[in-house]
């Protein structure tokens, strides 16, 4: 197989294509940042801009023979900014191949002892599950660990949680009054919710979701409840964004997706955005934090390197960069979300088995394609 790799190189500078929102969203999302050409003959690389320059605004050291091999799930967009500043900051080269999550999971496994990656970075913990069932994860170094309270890293050393996504409901403040958000996913199945309410039914987000669902609740209740929307007129979108899209103009009237996406749109549009995020109940399933993740294959040539990078990802600057550029939620221990951010109150990741979810993802694209929602 021929592996495609992105290389974050110092020999060509990359400028932001957009100015500045308040909060420069639009720059995160245009930006492609990195490591700057070294003029002539010298081996000192020019600083970093935009922002790349946010997260380390030092001088760039040259490369000095290291490198780190990244499969990520997480998309080029977000990534770049973080692996320019690692790489400017730390000599390490940085090779970076970019798919979902699956995608790169499966590649993995066929892969085996034969893959270049050193990292495997994912947006959602089940292909990390996927994984670890197959014996292809590495075991982190305890400091690592350490780096995020016990509840958002493997009970086995095999990953550790960067980020998080609050499951919320997304409506158009113009259709749906206060008075009648719900409460819990179940809601939705009601009457009064016929044809008004949109899932990302293929979204590797809304996948994972629904397994935990599964495990929480039991197949017949998940696979009912699916049954249940799409027989009350639930719409089909690809993906978080879409839906946020569509509620903000009105195209639908609630939606079920990633808290971020929505603030993302918010920042960006300003005011003639019409749609907000509705937390549901903190004990309902439909409030899960998913979490980022990532790991060390367990091959690795580089597993010095490797931690160094998994570190970067917990550092101060980089969990500031995902929370107030991105509006996730920081996991690393002792960092502050950001202000416009509502506190978790999220079902609690202690209590979700996310190691098991890899030998769940295969039942639950089966449900997902026999409830027909994909043709909605």
């Amino acid at each position: 197989m021929t592996t495609a790799f992105t290389t974050v190189r110092p020999t060509a500078k990359r400028q932001a294509v957009a100015g500045r929102t308040t909060v420069r969203l639009a720059a995160l999302l245009l930006v492609v940042a990195t490591i700057a050409v070294a003029c002539g003959n010298s081996d000192i690389p020019e600083p970093l801009d935009g922002v790349a320059a946010d997260i380390y605004g030092g001088d760039c050291v040259a490369l000095d023979g290291r490198e780190v091999t990244i499969y990520s799930g997480r998309s080029e967009n977000l990534m770049d900014p973080v692996l320019s500043a690692f790489q400017c900051e730390t000599g390490i080269e940085a090779k970076v191949r970019y798919d979902s999550a699956t995608n790169l999971a499966l590649t993995l496994a066929e892969e085996g002892d034969r893959t270049e990656a050193d990292v495997f970075l994912s947006n959602s913990p089940g292909p990390i599950g996927f994984l670890e069932q197959r014996g292809l994860l590495g075991e982190l170094d305890a400091d690592v660990l350490a780096l995020v309270a016990i509840q958002n890293r493997s009970d086995e050393g095999s990953w550790v949680g960067f980020s998080g996504r609050k499951r919320v409901a997304v409506y158009n403040v113009d259709s749906v009054s206060a008075d009648e958000l719900p409460e819990s996913v179940f809601e939705l199945t009601d009457a009064k919710w016929r044809d008004r309410v949109a899932i990302p039914g293929t979204n590797g987000s809304f996948l994972d979701w629904f397994t935990v669902f599964r495990a929480q609740e039991g197949d017949d209740v998940a696979t009912q409840w699916l049954n249940d929307m799409v027989a009350n007129g639930a719409k089909y979108y690809p993906n978080n964004r879409s839906i946020v899209d569509a509620a903000g103009r009105g195209e639908i009237d609630l939606g079920l997706v990633n808290h971020y996406y929505n603030f993302q749109e918010a920042a960006a549009i300003g005011e003639d955005h019409r749609a907000l995020n509705h937390d549901l109940s903190g004990d309902d399933i439909g409030s899960l934090l998913i979490i980022t993740a990532a790991t060390l294959v367990e091959t690795t040539p580089h597993p010095a390197e490797a931690h160094e990078l998994i570190r970067y990802l917990l550092s101060e600057p980089v969990q500031r960069y995902y929370t107030e550029e991105t509006f996730e939620y920081p996991l690393a221990a002792g960092v502050q979300s950001a202000e416009i951010l509502p506190p978790l109150n999220a079902s609690g990741t202690a209590t979700i088995d996310f190691d098991s979810l890899g030998g769940g993802l295969e039942v639950t694209l089966d449900i997902v394609e026999a409830s027909g929602i994909a043709n909605q």
